[in-house]
């Protein structure tokens, strides 16, 4: 077992060798892309013989190296857990980052940046590894801050742009409120079990721990975009394809859930926080696949189809099955990350063109893309016996014959129902049907950089499913009895969705544009989520503060300290040393009263 831990820590150093070969210059800067992806790539068979080891041998280890300080009695130490849930994760980190690195360099090759870009790439993968193997939550806390400020930096890539700025203030600021949560949590453990080790919370697990683990939902409703602080997944499409499918599908938006996995055997003992998980997953579920339906860029929709998959997961936890959640995780990395690196091929062999409308009849230039496009849908969707059937029929299954909550699982259903509906609709506008894009466009996806990745990933989308689920030992007893009307349900309503959608799609191709219903604006407006919490806000805090300075300030301060004063001052002045009233009908009065007296006067002299 001495190999066991060897080989993983090898596997994690290994990924730190770019960073410190950047600190010290000793490489060629155009190999540097090359070389970290390599790298990653043995990381990747390093890590392999370790999960196949403890796959066989189900041993979990604690490795504990490092005592950093002591403060009072309680110690903080530098401690990896090597348990089912990182041993099972990190393989599949490391293949799709692998994949993911080897499309950026054919994504990226023009940016002249690309050596920062492929560093920043590298740091996220490490802290995203440092928060799936820490074994306290101090060392988890420094990988979720490690992936938030990476995301950051990578959605912001493009910092030219307002829209790309904005997008990654958005996502900081929202996981900002969700690492609220995690701090939360932390305090009330430090105080109440006087230590951060994941073992010894759980040995000592204290009564009434609802208020650390609202905490921790909250901090996962933050990381996994759940809604409420969902908007800035959608908006993090502003960065760059890579960085859509490493950080928005396969790794750092599963860090939320993948906490809640951690703290499970706290969990499952608190009923108001599984209701409070089951609710708002259901929620996002189903909110997102709504806002997902009328959107046209094609990376939007991937996105909300992610944040709708996380709602699956925090149903799943919600409904107590922390280990199929994890399932999830590890089969929907796959083809999310391919479903990303195919839009990625089709935006860039377009010119840049990420609008659905204006692609169509790509099958015949890009029949390579189209065709893993299309499984990635079908994995997404829960096609029998692709990646995505293993987790997601077992999900949607375990949520009919539960006694939760039924309309839980009603809402689950409907998006379940919508994701075949948007799926259909990508693959509709974006491959069949005659082109709608400009003729001088030249289409060529002959590149082996971009041509391996998905490869790996198709084969993925297709095989992983079906081989993690029968070598890794179970760990909770599935349902194994029930009628074959629920046995189905999964399979109708998305082979219903197909088919509506399909239906839909042929008869309105052709109809003329009429005015938006409000379902329509509901959809497009993202259920007029961002325009309440982003507008009303700022815009009423300006108005009124517009407002009171142009009473307070222009209409009577300003009027009254220097025009009108001194206008005023005259006026009194004038009236307290003067007669003069100003009444002309007055004077005129008087002066007629005056000449008639002296004509009078004068009259009788005259005739004398």
């Amino acid at each position: 077992m001495n190999v066991f831990s060897t080989m993983m820590l090898l596997s994690l150093t290994i990924l730190t060798l770019p960073l410190m070969s950047s600190i010290n210059k000793t490489l060629n800067p155009k190999s540097y892309p090359d070389y970290i992806k390599t790298m990653v790539s043995y990381s990747f068979m390093i890590s392999l013989p370790p999960t196949i080891m403890f796959i066989q041998s189900g041993q979990e280890m604690m490795i504990s190296n490092w005592h950093w300080m002591t403060i009072q009695t309680m110690k903080l130490t530098l401690s990896f857990k090597l348990d089912f849930f990182s041993m099972v994760f990190m393989p599949i980190a490391l293949f799709i980052t692998w994949s993911i690195m080897e499309f950026s360099m054919w994504y990226m090759h023009s940016d002249p940046n690309i050596n920062r870009f492929f560093k920043y790439l590298l740091m996220f993968l490490i802290t995203m590894l440092i928060l799936v193997t820490a074994n306290n939550m101090f060392q988890l806390f420094i990988g979720w801050e490690g992936v938030g400020i990476m995301s950051f930096m990578l959605i912001g890539w493009w910092y030219g742009r307002t829209d790309a700025n904005t997008a990654a203030l958005q996502a900081i600021l929202y996981n900002r409120i969700g690492d609220i949560g995690f701090i939360l949590s932390m305090a009330w453990f430090m105080i109440n079990s006087n230590s951060w080790e994941i073992q010894q919370i759980f040995i000592l697990s204290t009564e009434n721990t609802t208020l650390p683990l609202a905490g921790l939902l909250l901090a996962a409703t933050g990381k996994s975009a759940q809604f409420g602080l969902h908007p800035w997944l959608p908006s993090a499409m502003e960065g760059p394809t890579p960085v859509s499918a490493l950080l928005h599908s396969s790794t750092m938006v599963v860090a939320g859930i993948f906490l809640l996995i951690r703290f499970y055997p706290l969990m499952e003992n608190n009923k108001t926080i599984m209701t409070l998980a089951l609710c708002l997953g259901a929620i996002t579920t189903l909110f997102t696949a709504i806002c997902a339906l009328t959107q046209n860029d094609i990376k939007k929709i991937v996105a909300f189809s992610t944040s709708s998959q996380l709602g699956l997961m925090m149903v799943t936890i919600g409904i107590n099955q922390p280990h199929l959640a994890f399932l999830h995780i590890c089969t929907h990395a796959f083809f999310k990350a391919m479903l990303f690196l195919c839009s990625g091929s089709i935006i860039h062999s377009l010119n840049d063109e990420q609008d659905i409308r204006k692609m169509g009849g790509l099958f015949k230039p890009m029949p390579f893309t189209t065709t893993a496009l299309i499984i990635g849908s079908l994995a997404l969707t829960g096609m029998p016996f692709l990646t995505g059937f293993y987790s997601k029929d077992l999900i949607i299954e375990a949520i009919n014959t539960s006694y939760t909550n039924a309309w839980a699982l009603l809402l689950t259903l409907i998006a379940t129902f919508l994701t075949a509906v948007y799926s259909t609709r990508i693959i509709f506008y974006a491959l069949l049907g005659k082109p709608r894009f400009s003729s001088l466009i030249l289409i060529n996806e002959n590149d082996p950089m971009l041509m391996n990745p998905i490869t790996r990933l198709l084969i993925g989308s297709i095989f992983a499913g079906f081989i993690i689920s029968n070598n890794i030992p179970p760990s909770t007893v599935p349902q194994m009895t029930m009628p074959l009307y629920l046995k189905i349900t999964a399979l109708l309503v998305t082979l219903t969705g197909f088919a509506l959608a399909m239906e839909l799609n042929n008869l309105t191709q052709n109809l003329k544009y009429k005015n938006p219903s409000i379902l329509f604006k509901f959809s497009t407006m993202l259920g007029y989520f961002p325009p309440i919490m982003h507008r009303t806000n700022p815009f009423t805090t300006l108005y009124i503060s517009q407002k009171s300075a142009t009473m307070l300030m222009d209409l009577i301060w300003l009027e009254n300290t220097l025009p009108k004063l001194t206008a005023k001052m005259q006026q009194n002045l004038s009236t307290l040393i003067s007669s003069q009233k100003g009444l002309i009908k007055s004077y005129f009065l008087s002066f007629f009263i005056t000449i008639i007296v002296v004509m009078l006067l004068l009259i009788p002299s005259s005739n004398l």
